[in-house]
């Protein structure tokens, strides 16, 4: 695969993220602006000293008219991108690739959305039409989440009340770790009593096994890694960046057994290639993942590498992803918590490794973290897009 990485060649120098939640008073716009002006704010640039931007929406926006109008952008390009749930991190890695490339100086990756009046989530949306063959549009997506849980527990003969707790655990740990979050859209601690018991919404996901449908919006000001210091004397250095489409056949091949997303390993290997880690579950201080269920999160951990084939259950329940573990994961609360306007999500993902790095997370931060990793899912298992980012607070 000729993918020969950009590690070390672009950095971030600025970041701003607005609230998540039921925002029924602010609109897209307003949303667009917040983000942005939280960014420049305290640095030495302006809307006018980005060369170039790329957006990130599913469904709040057509065209890069939707930035430029609210930001008043002066004719520089705009690029409207989308690729599912993944939407937020492809603005990234394009506008990264586009600095990297020597095409422009300054950029700004933007993801937003605005779900909560657009009668969007995830027990309705919009298909494209198709000849019939595509058996996972049928469903909805926590039920096709939802597969995982009895997939897994067959696969590895696990009981299913064990997993029931690794699950009731994860979204214990997101909710504790977004309590502490003043932007997370749902922001109190619930007990595992609770989650366990909570209503159904497919198979045995409950209401606190599946992220919340909520509005927000994040951005990102990249620069050539060389420049980063000109800007902030706490720049984030881009040390791996992959994209993984899968063929989309897993519901309808006999080998896909739903207890692996093969798009995350594939994305994950070529990110650890490109960042030059062998050990992931050593190498990285903390992760953001994309936990849209609380089953997902599980099986990620072994896709992305942290746990072994058939151990994720037992690392969860054992705490090594806690804010206190040994690899922290979904520090700020996760989809989970946090929320997930859709092309919000992958770039609110790197704010907190943003936070992070710089010492600046405030309740929640870590102590002395030093490389991030995040990961955005788009799809459904048997049919997705991964990405997989790696960042660093120093330069190689």
């Amino acid at each position: 695969m000729a993918s020969h990485g950009i590690s070390d060649k672009v950095a971030i120098v600025a970041m701003g993220c607005t609230r998540f939640g039921e925002l029924w008073e602010t609109s897209t716009e307003d949303m667009l602006v917040d983000a942005t002006q939280q960014a420049l704010t305290g640095t030495s640039l302006a809307i006018a000293d980005i060369d170039a931007y790329w957006l990130g929406t599913l469904g709040s926006g057509q065209s890069g008219l939707t930035l430029s109008r609210a930001l008043g952008t002066d004719h520089k390009p705009v690029t409207r991108v989308e690729n599912y749930c993944a939407t937020g991190s492809e603005a990234f890695r394009n506008a990264c690739y586009a600095v990297a490339s020597g095409a422009y100086d300054r950029v700004m990756a933007v993801g937003v959305e605005k779900l909560k009046d657009s009668g969007f989530s995830g027990l309705l949306r919009g298909d494209p039409p198709g000849d019939g063959t595509a058996p996972e549009l049928s469903v909805t997506a926590p039920a096709a989440f939802s597969m995982l849980d009895p997939a897994y527990c067959a696969k590895y003969g696990i009981e299913p009340g064990l997993m029931r707790d690794s699950m009731t655990h994860v979204a214990w740990k997101n909710h504790v770790n977004g309590a502490r979050n003043p932007r997370a859209q749902f922001r109190s601690e619930v007990s595992k009593e609770k989650i366990a018991k909570a209503p159904k919404v497919a198979g045995r996901l409950g209401v606190f096994d599946c992220s919340g449908v909520s509005d927000g919006a994040a951005c990102a000001v990249i620069v050539r890694a060389e420049d980063a210091y000109e800007y902030t004397d706490r720049p984030v250095f881009v040390k791996a960046l992959a994209l993984a489409a899968g063929p989309g056949r897993g519901a309808m091949d006999p080998g896909y057994d739903f207890t692996s997303f093969p798009e995350v390993g594939r994305s994950a290997r070529e990110a650890y290639a490109q960042a030059g880690i062998s050990d992931p579950r050593a190498a990285v201080s903390l992760a953001e993942v994309h936990d849209c269920f609380t089953p997902t999160e599980i099986v990620l951990m072994e896709d992305l590498g942290f746990s072994s084939p058939g151990q994720a259950w037992k690392d969860v329940l054992a705490g090594e992803f806690d804010a206190d573990g040994t690899l922290p994961v979904n520090i700020d609360g996760g989809l989970k918590s946090f929320g997930h306007p859709v092309g919000a999500s992958g770039l609110r993902m790197l704010f907190e490794a943003w936070l992070q790095l710089r010492g600046e997370a405030g309740d929640r931060q870590l102590t002395d973290p030093h490389t991030a990793l995040t990961h955005n899912l788009g799809g459904r298992p048997g049919a997705c897009v991964s990405f997989v980012s790696i960042v660093g607070r120093e330069r190689g």
